[in-house]
């Protein structure tokens, strides 16, 4: 049985493994590159930090002068209506670089926050401007890497437009184990999804009262159980079914 409980995401970075094989895992999942290439990207210069739950990464009309990336944990993108209602953006998983996007625009447009504690490893975009410069393979990688996550947006967009709440949540569970054993590159046995039910309706546009509601019909459908507070997922086939999930989407090589 697959679990999703509260705590730390799996799949990331692993004993005794250099700090970016987790990344490099990551855009090795959609793109290939040489071997000179991958040692580049792991011998890229960075700085450890670690960070609480709920701590600010990046925040709204910054500038960033590293890109992080995330060895463990989960991170989020939210943005905040004028009258104070929030939307998490995106959802970030361990391997993922956080903030390419920082590489091409001055200023970010959205909050970047720990949703767990997270470590990170900060690179700096002098380091980033070099490898992308004199290296058109990791330059490419790094083109569909931002490509990917974009099609995830387009993808979460129709989500919350157009899939009614059970569907919208069971696609949300479905892609998330994708992407964690995709860069795991392997079958994940236990998954933890920290959000709390507060901060999955924030994520699908939806209040928490009508998730407590979607999250019991899943679970009257044998998508998931739920024990002791947490949510466990009975049947990934069945959220499937639920969702007409299609990892099309997240373009990976096997896709």
């Amino acid at each position: 049985m697959r679990q999703f409980l509260t705590g730390q995401a799996p799949g990331g970075a692993t004993s005794g493994e250099r700090p970016l094989r987790i990344m490099l895992r990551k855009l090795l999942s959609h793109s290939m590159m040489s071997t000179d290439d991958q040692r580049a990207l792991e011998n890229l210069p960075f700085t450890l930090r670690t960070l609480e739950a709920n701590d600010y990464i990046l925040r709204e009309g910054s500038r960033a002068e590293a890109c992080p990336i995330l060895l463990s944990g989960f991170a989020f993108r939210q943005k905040h209506s004028a009258e104070g209602g929030r939307q998490i953006v995106a959802l970030k998983t361990p391997g993922d670089p956080l903030d390419l996007q920082s590489l091409f625009l001055d200023r970010a447009d959205h909050n970047l926050q720990a949703l767990t504690a997270v470590q990170l490893a900060s690179v700096p975009h002098r380091a980033w401007d070099r490898l992308i410069a004199t290296r058109p393979g990791i330059a490419r990688a790094v083109m569909i890497d931002t490509l990917v996550e974009a099609s995830i947006g387009r993808e979460w967009l129709l989500n919350i437009g157009r899939r009614n709440a059970k569907a919208r949540v069971a696609h949300f569970l479905c892609e998330l184990v994708y992407r964690l054993e995709r860069v795991a590159s392997r079958k994940i046995g236990a998954l933890e999804v920290p959000l709390t039910q507060e901060q999955l309706a924030d994520l699908m546009g939806l209040t928490p009262v009508h998730i407590n509601r979607t999250l019991k019909a899943l679970e009257a459908d044998g998508g998931v159980a739920r024990v002791a507070r947490r949510l466990h997922i009975a049947r990934l086939d069945r959220l499937a079914d639920i969702a007409n999930f299609s990892a099309l989407y997240l373009h990976g090589l096997a896709a």
